[in-house]
C-alpha cells in the first residue's frame, strides 16, 4: 500500500493508499472512516506509524512519498 500522507477529504482516494482502504466498505469496519468529515484526511497521517508501532506495518522513513507494507 502507498500514500501514508494525508488526502484532501473532497476528493476521492487514490486506489491503493491507505486513505483509500479507509474509505473502502470492504475493510473490517466497513468503511466507517469515510462517513464522517473531519476524519478524511488524518487517517492516512496517523494510522500507518500507529500500525508500525504495533508491528503489523512496516512503513519506509524518506522525506517524501513514504511507503506502507503489512506485516
Amino acid at each position: 500500500m502507498s500514500g501514508a500522507g494525508t488526502a484532501d477529504e473532497q476528493e476521492p482516494a487514490a486506489d491503493g493508499t491507505v486513505e483509500a482502504w479507509g474509505r473502502s466498505e470492504s475493510n473490517p469496519v466497513g468503511g466507517w472512516y469515510g462517513l464522517r468529515k473531519g476524519y478524511r484526511g488524518r487517517f492516512g497521517m496517523y494510522l500507518p506509524p500507529l500500525l508500525e508501532e504495533l508491528g503489523l506495518a512496516e512503513l519506509t522513513h524518506d522525506a517524501r512519498n513514504n511507503r506502507v507494507r503489512a506485516v
